[in-house]
């Protein structure tokens, strides 16, 4: 049984995987190639939905890998008109196996993601919906995390996570499935007070991989009329 669940996350790991590469390569070429150009009496909207409400969703779920094997991961975010927000982020090693560590891992902090409403609002958006979505989902992320390691209990090893996040659209919308790349390191509160790093569950880089569910809701968060002109 142990190996057939063992099998069956390395199978879903590797269809995760193929599913990002081709989205991710339909991507570039979308970005490569450009949008026309819109008609001078055309005013383009450059915010690709992510406007239409105050508030938006995002439910995820893929892996995360680090030193070792890999983990699953749920990842849910809340953000407010697409520039900050919360996360919470659960990995579970047994996906996979027994060969994860620390075994599991539930992480939560804040993230801010910067360029949008600074680009929009100054008129910087380039016009092509794949590449504006892409570079203004550059986000920082900052937030604390509870570990449990081979041999311990969950908790044993709190600590602080810092790192960088890419999305990329497959729909070129803001509500839609996307492609969400999220990576930093990790260091527990030993590792922080300057004790001896005794394995990855003290401090160790991570990066997850998750196919999510974006979904702006909410009443319509700023008029588009006021936006500056193409």
């Amino acid at each position: 049984m142990t190996g057939e669940r063992v099998t069956g996350g390395r199978v879903a790991v590797r269809v995760a995987i193929v599913c990002s590469v081709q989205v991710l390569s339909l991507a570039l070429v979308d970005v490569a190639r450009g949008d026309e150009p819109a008609s001078p009496s055309t005013k383009a909207d450059t915010t690709y939905g992510r406007i239409d409400g105050y508030v938006g969703l995002v439910f995820g779920a893929g892996a995360t890998f680090g030193p070792r094997s890999p983990r699953g991961t749920l990842d849910l975010r809340a953000r407010y008109l697409e520039t900050t927000g919360v996360f919470l982020t659960y990995e579970e090693g047994a996906v996979f196996g027994t060969g994860a560590e620390p075994k599991r891992v539930l992480a939560g902090g804040l993230e801010v993601r910067p360029l949008f409403v600074a680009r929009w609002l100054t008129g910087h958006e380039m016009g092509n919906a794949r590449a504006d979505l892409i570079l203004d989902s550059l986000g920082f992320e900052l937030g604390g995390f509870f570990a449990q390691p081979q041999g311990g209990s969950f908790g044993d090893h709190p600590g602080l996570q810092a790192g960088l996040a890419l999305e990329v659209p497959v729909f070129a919308r803001a509500s839609g499935p996307w492609v969400g790349v999220h990576g930093g390191v990790r260091w527990s509160d030993s590792a922080l007070s300057g004790d001896p790093v005794a394995g990855p569950a003290d401090r160790a880089m991570y990066l997850s991989v998750t196919i999510a569910w974006h979904q702006i809701v909410g009443e319509r968060g700023v008029d588009v009329s006021t936006a500056p002109p193409p």
